[in-house]
């Protein structure tokens, strides 16, 4: 069986990113390598479902009128809101053996299809990319750096989640007791089972939630949510914990 990715992005009230990054997913990859770009909605109030619709609808006229065969499907589907929950639904309208969860506003490299398929196929069931943020500060492209290793504590979901299928359904999916942290919570399982690779090359995200809330208010309350699951916080309370700080 060929290699094949499907492309998972979870949405809520992002329409200032969505169609930017659609664009660029359809331009760096190789549309015979992706089975289907799928935006899984939680209830946007923004426009963001239109923005997708409308990028959509004109990916397939440019497509269309160059007689591309390979055509990349791009799906726009509902779900409850809560991140675990709609990666979890996307999954099911996916075809491919690979599985590429993306942030909204992160932006993988060039080519970035051809690089999860190499790991594939060396093996490597499960990874990341490396992380740089749209920012000089100096802590963020510290943080940026320090993704480029192996340790646990350097990953995050901003870094994108590739997965294979049969893993994936292994594992039993993201975990929708948790509202916040379901990418930690996969993650978690992936490196217990040592299947987890950084791929050296560099996925942009954006800084925007740092620059909202501050940037060493916003790093102490991951820190602080990162101790408490530690410690043995409970989902509801790592939630609470985020609608009391941050949210």
């Amino acid at each position: 069986m060929a290699n094949n990715i499907s492309i998972i992005i979870p949405v809520l009230n992002e329409a200032e990113t969505i169609a930017s990054l659609l664009h660029h997913l359809t331009k760096h990859a190789s549309e015979e390598n992706i089975s289907e770009i799928i935006v899984v909605d939680g209830g946007s109030v923004d426009g963001s479902q239109e923005k997708a619709l409308q990028f959509q609808l004109d990916y397939s006229r440019t497509l269309n009128k160059t007689e591309t065969r390979n055509q990349t499907k791009i799906h726009i589907i509902h779900s409850e809101k809560g991140r675990a929950k709609q990666m979890n639904t996307g999954v099911k309208q996916a075809t491919a053996n690979i599985l590429y969860f993306l942030h909204a506003d992160s932006f993988p490299p060039k080519n970035f299809d051809r690089l999860i398929m190499d790991e594939v196929s060396k093996g490597h069931q499960a990874g990341c990319f490396r992380l740089q943020f749209d920012s000089n500060h100096w802590w963020l492209r510290l943080a940026s750096w320090l993704t480029q290793f192996s340790w646990r504590a350097s990953r995050g979901g901003d870094q994108s989640q590739f997965i294979t299928r049969a893993l994936f359904k292994d594992i039993g999916g993201y975990d929708e007791n948790y509202i916040i942290y379901e990418d930690n919570i996969l993650i978690n399982e992936l490196y217990a089972r040592n299947q987890f690779i950084v791929i050296n090359q560099k996925l942009k995200t954006s800084a925007r939630r740092y620059q909202k809330h501050g940037l060493w208010k916003l790093q102490y309350h991951f820190w602080a949510i990162y101790v408490k699951k530690w410690l043995g916080a409970s989902p509801k309370n790592l939630h609470e914990y985020y609608l009391k700080y941050i949210n």
